[in-house]
């Protein structure tokens, strides 16, 4: 009998078609109870973003127990909805965890979160390519941004060609990150002490002329994920401000 798999065996089971009106620990409750028929559960994530919903994650200590659950409760009905299983495309962080060691574990974290950036920055850029051709079948130009105020040196304009722009938020990883709402008395050595302790740290750099912002970079993305990362909502200085990271526009 097919247990109606199509990715490669794995530890983890991505699991689809989950009734989306049940509250999460619930959902989760009852998926523990399931799988737990079939091996050890040593991990289970449901989220409750819209994106997420009606899907999970189960992570078992051996594909050999993921395989069977998937061949035994393909369609099992839960909640009234069938279940879709099916072999998660990458590894849990629960398997990494286990499986390697902690050098590995954040190797695998800051792929993931990168391809995570990337996912996210390409739907913004297809989000305002569909808004900009709906406009253009109407007729009209979606509104134009309001013209910044005179930027310093090292900062691009965000939209040089006029196209979509991708919010700051979801731009892709980038080896140099751009603060902002940083405390007016924060210097280079100050920003170096924070961002210093990130892999393959190599400069801060300030905007002559531009208080609160600055420049951070590093030889390699994966070094520029971290830090943004640990420092994305810290609080500086004595007012205790929230400082903003991001990925420098490329």
């Amino acid at each position: 009998m097919s247990s109606g798999a199509t990715n490669p065996p794995s530890s983890t089971i991505y699991i689809k078609n989950l009734e989306e009106r049940i509250k999460i620990d619930q959902l989760k409750e009852a998926l523990t109870e399931i799988f737990s028929e079939y091996g050890n559960v040593i991990d289970l994530v449901a989220k409750t973003n819209l994106k997420a919903k009606g899907q999970a994650f189960v992570v078992f200590d051996h594909p050999e127990a993921a395989g069977r659950a998937i061949k035994e409760v393909q369609g099992f009905e839960l909640f009234d909805k069938p279940m879709v299983l099916d072999y998660a495309k990458t590894r849990s962080d629960a398997t990494v965890l286990i499986d390697g060691n902690a050098e590995e574990f954040e190797a695998h974290k800051r792929r993931r979160l990168a391809e995570k950036e990337r996912k996210q920055a390409s739907e913004a850029a297809e989000a305002q390519k569909k808004l900009k051709r709906a406009a253009a079948a109407n007729g009209s130009e979606p509104a134009a941004r309001p013209p910044k105020a005179s930027r310093g040196a090292g900062l691009k304009s965000s939209n040089p060609a006029g196209g979509p722009v991708v919010p700051e938020e979801y731009l892709p990883p980038n080896k140099i990150l751009f603060l902002q709402n940083l405390p007016g008395d924060y210097d280079v050595d100050s920003l170096t002490s924070i961002f210093g302790r990130f892999e393959g740290f190599r400069e801060v750099r300030l905007v002559p002329g531009r208080k609160g912002i600055a420049f951070v970079e590093y030889e390699a993305e994966a070094g520029a994920i971290s830090a943004k990362e640990s420092t994305a909502g810290m609080t500086l200085g004595d007012e205790g401000k929230v400082i903003k990271v991001v990925y420098q526009r490329k």
